[in-house]
């Protein structure tokens, strides 16, 4: 017989995936001999069987049977005695905490025989009545399925009736008329009496906390944590002990740490003459412990030596739940407890200190996601403020600025010293140079992984996108929101935490963590307070321990001398890459128009010489500001039509001229190169290396602008180390013809500069067939870059600006997807190909230098992968590099059990 039931005394604290958080922590303070009440757990096992089957396994009900006996003869009371009655609880718990989303019931054996046996035995009618309307209420609720409020509104009569406004001053007579009450509602709600036999209420509500793990609420809370859904919760049947049996009871839940801040301390509330589920509701103002002390110093004495205990066994921040049952003090429930991001750093920190954990713990009980919140601004929420809108919080940070409603006015305004946000339905390349003006994004089209929000993550702005609510006009340069316009240069604000947008100024505060992570840590501490000191002390340490402990490099995609400078100051080991194509934007842009559209010889070669000094120069600022770390430029990879005119407008000119009778040659001569070039698909069209083999001498003038600006920083002392990096490569052969290119500009450089200039040539693989083919690949390589942004639409078959708008919320919402391949690597399909690749490319060239340049390097959950899979280095936006310097140290440490589930769809 498969065991599904274990008893609190078989288990402990590393049986998590069995016996689930809640039963692995209760078998853990059974065995140290804490005051647990006596219980036993049914295991994940059964309930995943219980899902599988649809019925629950015929042994599951022998073996309750036997753990109940057993517990029976423990306590000397029988389930459901009429005269002295054991009564029990049945409690949900998954090996990771969802709070609040699975189901509980209390008081399970009372019905209307028992509860004047247990009112006899406790000396209290009150509290036997107080605890059989509570098994009917939540019974009927998590059960049956009635409507909670029905329960509710029945106590709230009752209370209005007799003049009372707390539960507690119910009499006993008046409790007893609600469970009347509350018995008629559940015959009338089902169609059947309460059930009156203590072991089918048992039954049925195992069943019940089963049937709550696939619940709507469970499900969405999984898919928010990426908590597999294929886990199943155990249930934890434990003895009742009762908090409402006066004043000298209690229930209460306590911290022995500030969640919040992190400082030292015990924090809790406590609860007089009350059962657990009085403190969650809040239908009462709790007690602090000290208050707790003031009236029952025996059990606080007891708790803060248990506080204390478990803290020291778990060498953690403890969560835990407890009950004074007239003066004796009872554990129900202990878990390492959450805690915001400034606590987790102080916490750890603390913890090495009183050396209870090693700074290798330290490193792994904080997240990159964490060191993140912490870097971004935040409003002053004691302001005065006017909410506007909500959208989705696609990118945290507080910005304030004034609306503008197009990239141009966005950076004009910016060059004069204001601060804008850029307002647009949705976003698009074009858009880039306006992002990189503005302060903040808003957009009112586009989900988390939209353009705006992925584009804007990756720059450190902030953004709100998809608030639906305000109607964008760029062509009037107004958005209405109700009866309120914005018009260009009205200021707003918005808040990328929370999605919020505000009309009107709202005072920013600095994060100090940034300031720290930018200024260095003695600039911060010149003017800290004490908390403010703690935290960024903290957070240094950690993080310069996970530089000490990291093997894998962090450096930064960058494309202009302050981001370099920035990404510098913030950590990075150089440049993995930079996307030369950046560098056209704006007015450069008619220069590639130029290039592309060139009907002769001679067209494109003026072309190309009006453009080698401003990539020379645009180098030449690279060089400067990372000199003494690697820069990876990237050859030109546009999809073709972001440096064409737009062939609508186009032919719209065309037409019109044509009516009026003007001349319209020069016009229509460009419909027709635009014409020619015009593609159905242009992320998969004439770009990346197919550009440089198409257009001739385009790769050529930018490896002689590299070579150029690499000699002449060399000339002035510096040590510029440039690797240069061809794009969308799938055949060794595109390679090898681009390579040979590439090699003769940079020995014609290096012989008329007298000078030998070592450029490493790589490629990026970001195409299926570049990673199954990636041994040929290495042939011609010095090194792999991979791009997973590419290679994740080319492996799915997605378009992203397509496809996140259209049904990505969708896949989320059913399980295909626990969180967007763009943004955590799809580790089960995109990340087989880059294994692949890194298995077949070292197998060539063992040694050969791999990273990854996607912005996945500067995902946590991806490092971690990136550094399991063998990559030398992660490349990600400058604002993400401490978060990835913090990852990959995490990722050489070894890491406990305790993040949710696989990353990406399965």
């Amino acid at each position: 017989m498969h065991k599904y039931v274990y008893e609190f005394t078989e288990g402990g604290k590393d049986e998590k995936d069995l016996l689930g958080g809640k039963g692995a922590n209760l078998a853990e303070m059974t065995r140290l001999g804490l005051p647990v009440p006596p219980g036993f757990t049914v295991t994940t096992e059964a309930c995943r069987r219980y899902l599988a089957d649809g019925v629950v396994p015929s042994e599951l009900r022998v073996q309750v049977t036997r753990a109940l006996r057993a517990l029976e003869d423990q306590i000397g009371r029988q389930l459901g005695d009429p005269e002295d009655p054991l009564l029990v609880s049945v409690r949900s718990g998954a090996k990771f905490s969802m709070p609040g989303m699975m189901e509980t019931v209390l008081n399970i054996g009372l019905n209307d025989a028992s509860v004047r046996g247990l009112a006899a035995v406790a000396g209290n009618e009150r509290f036997a009545w107080d605890s059989y309307r509570r098994l009917i209420a939540m019974f009927g609720k998590t059960v049956l399925g009635i409507e909670g409020e029905f329960f509710a509104e029945a106590m709230d009569a009752m209370k209005r009736e007799h003049g009372v406004t707390e539960d507690v001053d119910l009499t006993a007579g008046h409790l007893e008329e609600l469970v009347e009450v509350y018995n008629k509602l559940v015959q009338q709600e089902t169609g059947r009496p309460f059930p009156q036999h203590p072991r089918e209420q048992l039954d049925l509500a195992i069943k019940a906390v089963f049937d709550s793990w696939n619940t709507e609420r469970a499900m969405l809370y999984r898919r928010r944590e990426r908590i597999p859904h294929d886990l199943g919760t155990a249930v934890n049947v434990c003895t009742m002990v009762f908090g409402n049996l006066g004043p000298d009871s209690g229930t209460g839940v306590c911290f022995t740490r500030d969640p919040a801040t992190g400082k030292q301390g015990e924090y809790g509330d406590y609860l007089p003459n009350a059962q657990g589920e009085d403190v969650v509701a809040g239908i009462r103002t709790p007690l602090t412990l000290t208050g707790l002390a003031e009236r029952d110093h025996a059990s606080a004495d007891q708790l803060h030596a248990v506080m204390r205990r478990l803290e020291t066994h778990y060498r953690d921040l403890c969560d835990i739940e407890f009950t004074v049952e007239r003066g004796k003090l009872w554990m129900l429930q202990t878990r390492v407890g959450k805690r915001t991001a400034a606590a987790a750093f102080r916490i750890a920190a603390q913890l090495v200190d009183e050396q209870l954990i090693t700074l290798d713990e330290a490193l792994q009980r904080v997240t990159g996601e964490q060191l993140a919140r912490l870097m971004f601004p935040q409003f002053d929420r004691s302001a005065d403020r006017t909410l506007l809108a909500q959208g989705l919080a696609a990118s945290p940070g507080a910005a304030v600025g004034t609306a503008v409603f197009d990239s141009s006015a966005a950076a004009a305004r910016a060059v004069a010293g204001e601060s804008v946000i850029l307002v647009r339905r949705e976003t698009n390349p074009d858009d880039l140079e306006g992002m990189i003006a503005a302060t903040g994004v808003l957009t009112s089209r586009g989900g988390k992984t939209s353009h705006a929000a992925v584009v804007a993550r990756g720059m450190g702005r902030t953004c709100v996108c998809g608030a639906e609510a305000i109607d964008v006009d760029a062509v009037a340069r107004t958005a209405r929101v109700g009866d309120a316009v914005i018009n260009e240069g009205d200021v707003i604000a918005i808040d990328g935490s929370t999605g919020e947008v505000f009309l009107g100024d709202v005072p920013v505060i600095s994060s100090p963590v940034s300031r720290y992570l930018e200024e260095g840590l003695e600039a911060v501490l010149e003017d800290a307070d004490e908390d403010t000191a703690e935290l960024v002390t903290a957070v240094d340490r950690i993080l310069a321990h996970a530089d000490s402990a990291r093997r894998m490099q962090v450096r930064a995609n960058a494309d202009t001398r302050d981001d370099a400078a920035r990404a510098r100051r913030l950590g990075a080991q150089g440049i993995g890459l930079c996307r030369t194509e950046h560098m056209f934007l704006g007015d450069r842009r008619a220069l590639i128009e130029r290039l592309v559209l060139a009907g002769s010889a001679a067209a494109r070669t003026s072309a190309l010489e009006a453009l080698l000094p401003l990539q020379r120069s645009d180098f030449l600022e690279l060089f400067e500001a990372m000199d003494g770390l690697p820069v990876t430029v990237r050859l030109l990879d546009p999809p073709l039509h972001e440096f064409l005119p737009d062939r609508t407008e186009l032919s719209v000119r065309v037409a019109i001229a044509r009516e009026r009778g003007e001349d319209s040659a020069d016009d229509e001569a460009l419909l027709a190169a635009v014409d020619r070039l015009h593609e159905s698909n242009p992320m998969l069209g004439l770009r990346g290396v197919r550009l440089g083999l198409v257009v001739p001498g385009l790769f050529a003038m930018q490896v002689r602008a590299v070579a150029e600006a690499a000699a002449a920083r060399i000339k002035a002392g510096g040590r510029p180390m440039v690797e240069i990096m061809v794009p969308l490569v799938g055949s060794v052969m595109e390679l090898h013809l681009i390579r040979d290119e590439t090699d003769g500009v940079l020995a014609e450089v290096s012989d008329r500069e007298g000078m030998t200039l070592d450029v490493p040539i790589g490629t990026m693989i970001e195409l299926p067939r570049a990673a199954l083919t990636a041994g040929r690949i290495a042939e011609a390589a010095d090194f792999f870059s991979f791009g997973t942004n590419d290679l994740t639409q080319t492996a799915w078959g997605f378009s992203r600006d397509d496809v996140e708008a259209a049904f990505f919320a969708a896949y989320l919402d059913k399980g295909v997807f626990t969180v967007s391949p763009f943004e955590t690597l799809d580790e089960f399909g995109v990340g087989r190909l880059v294994r692949v690749a890194v298995e077949e490319g070292r197998s060539t060239k063992p040694g050969l230098k791999m990273g990854v340049c996607g912005e996945h390097g500067g995902d946590p959950d991806s490092v971690h992968f990136f550094h399991d899979v063998g990559l030398d280095y992660v490349s990600c936006s400058p604002f993400r590099v401490p978060v990835a310097r913090l990852e990959a140290g995490r990722a050489a440490v070894t890491l406990d059990d305790t993040a949710g589930g696989l990353a990406g769809p399965r």
